[in-house]
């Protein structure tokens, strides 16, 4: 299968719509038919069920679809880091390091100053994602490494080395009867009347289901809590970023978080092995 098939099956399997499909690709309809029903017929499976009124996946098709975005990933990643490698190779070097904006700032403070240190150190380009966005970065080749989250974000297939591990706490706002407490637990959280947790995106950048307020960053999330619209069970290194109006409360039976550094298999970048050694020594 060449990358262009996937790309248009990718578009057609998303959109639903062939139509709509061909606008996003910037081409007529009817090529487009013929390069899925070309793809259908090399592979012997029908991977859209066709109507008048609608396109549907069949399981064939979701299969595809899962596989083609993974393998479109890794074409466009191997584009990103052979294209930085090659501008580390004429005098221009540098590493892409993507965390969570909000997110380990006192460890990022630590990290940067000790790999600055270092006597073959190059420029550090900070991406500041949004909730989960870093994994992805890392996995495309936007970054060449990044700081991940256990267990929100998932580190199959890449390595890692264990940081910092923390409990957590439940951030309100000041006042609220249970910050009087020296500790609470999970039950206590899903009782609060008023207070859900908040809704973070999801990869697509859809939200779940639920009652919370849809949250995109930790500003717009200090807010609503501040507000009383919120809370919100986080890291105890939350606290060292907490305005005067919110408050944190550590919860007994939350599931502790390790901040791991992580960075692709098959990275061969000096840069790269530079902020992993900068950061486990500390």
């Amino acid at each position: 299968m060449e990358t262009r098939e996937l790309r248009y099956f990718v578009a057609v399997a998303e959109e639903l719509h062939f139509g709509r499909a061909a606008e996003r690709l910037g081409i007529a309809q009817p090529p487009l038919s013929r390069a899925i029903g070309l793809l259908e017929r090399r592979l012997g499976a029908t991977l859209l069920e066709r109507t008048s009124r609608a396109v549907a996946l069949t399981d064939a098709g979701s299969v595809l679809l899962r596989e083609a975005r993974a393998a479109l990933d890794a074409v466009a990643a191997a584009e990103r880091r052979t294209r930085r490698a090659a501008l580390a190779a004429t005098g221009h070097p540098g590493v892409v390091l993507a965390t969570k904006a909000g997110a380990s700032g006192e460890l990022l403070a630590k990290l940067l100053d000790a790999y600055a240190a270092e006597p073959d150190a190059v420029t550090v380009d900070l991406l500041l994602c949004g909730i989960g966005e870093q994994e992805h970065m890392l996995r495309d080749g936007r970054a060449d490494v990044a700081l991940l989250h256990l267990p929100f974000d998932s580190t199959a297939g890449l390595d890692t080395e264990e940081l910092l591990t923390e409990n957590q706490v439940l951030v309100l706002p000041a006042g609220h009867p249970l910050t009087t407490r020296p500790h609470v637990r999970l039950a206590d959280v899903t009782d609060l009347p008023g207070l859900p947790l908040p809704r973070w995106p999801r990869p697509d950048g859809t939200y779940p289901d639920g009652p919370g307020p849809q949250a995109r960053d930790h500003a717009q999330l200090h807010q609503l809590i501040a507000l009383g619209r919120a809370c919100w069970v986080a890291p105890e290194s939350c606290r060292t970023q907490l305005r005067d109006d919110l408050a944190a409360v550590p919860v007994l039976d939350a599931p502790p978080v390790t901040t791991v550094i992580a960075w692709p298999p098959h990275s061969r970048s000096r840069a790269v092995a530079g902020l992993v050694r900068a950061a486990t020594a500390l």
